[in-house]
């Protein structure tokens, strides 16, 4: 087992808690950004697959989101989370100069991928995206009730693991309340910029469950039918649920990114 390495970094909104694993012969850095409401620290099975491939992994957790300040569960604007990105990528490099780049993102991460990669594709060499949030979220209709009820995330939705579901609410550092307005209104600004963007000219792999009810793919696919770029990769999985890095094949799913990315970095 690989041990993680705990470290903070200045944010734009707040001081943040980094993640990070190194194998013994970095040859690569990966950057990873998690999903909203949980943190970092929960993808240790990710991490340590990606390390054993010879990986830096750095992930922070988002502000408002597990270690790092900030209101619990507040995204005030989204490309922010996109800076906080690009800063934990400029630190990394300085420590390992000359390593290639992958970023890699989950859900509302994903977002936050796709954005970065928008603004600094130059600097990457793949983009990897699990169940991003893109085209339509299905969660902003929520915006037009007067009052946000609470529907926190169900476990059940996360994983056909129950364990996953039931470590998911015992843990203290999943934010379980309700979306606050102001996230929702900043995911929705973010996906209209994306939308707008340039498309994605970085190798790009999708990784997707065929029954995620949270985002769901066809949602996504709106979204990504405009971005997709010349080297533009998919993977559906039947029957697998939101989170793919700890649904029941997630070697199925590891084994995919590994290969993708070894590809692009033997290019």
């Amino acid at each position: 087992m690989i041990e993680s390495r705990r470290w903070t970094l200045p944010g734009t909104e707040a001081r943040l808690a980094v993640h990070s694993w190194v194998s013994d012969k970095p040859g690569w850095i990966a950057l990873f950004s998690h999903a909203y409401a949980e943190h970092a620290g929960r993808y240790h099975r990710l991490a340590e697959k990606l390390a054993a491939s010879r990986a830096v992994v750095c992930a922070v957790d988002m502000a408002g989101h597990g270690d790092s300040e900030g209101e619990p569960g507040v995204v005030e604007d989204v490309e922010h989370l996109v800076g906080d990105l690009e800063t934990l990528r400029r630190r990394v490099v300085e420590w390992y100069p000359g390593l290639p780049v992958v970023s890699i993102g989950h859900g509302l991460g994903g977002t936050v991928a796709v954005r970065h990669a928008q603004e600094y594709q130059e600097h990457l060499v793949a983009l990897v995206l699990s169940a991003p949030v893109l085209g339509t979220f299905n969660a902003l209709d929520l915006l037009a009730d007067e009052r946000i009820p609470r529907t926190p995330v169900d476990p059940a939705n996360l994983s056909r693991d129950p364990e996953v579901g039931r470590e998911y609410l015992a843990d203290p550092l999943v934010y379980h309340g309700p979306f606050p307005r102001s996230t929702l209104t900043a995911v929705a600004k973010m996906l209209r910029t994306i939308g707008d963007g340039p498309t994605l000219a970085v190798p790009t792999l999708w990784l997707h469950g065929e029954n995620d009810e949270l985002v769901p793919e066809a949602d996504t696919r709106e979204g990504m039918e405009r971005l997709r770029g010349p080297e533009f990769h998919e993977h559906g999985y039947a029957g697998a649920r939101h989170d793919l890095f700890h649904e029941t094949n997630a070697e199925e799913v590891l084994h995919d990114v590994v290969t993708f990315i070894g590809r692009e970095l033997n290019t």
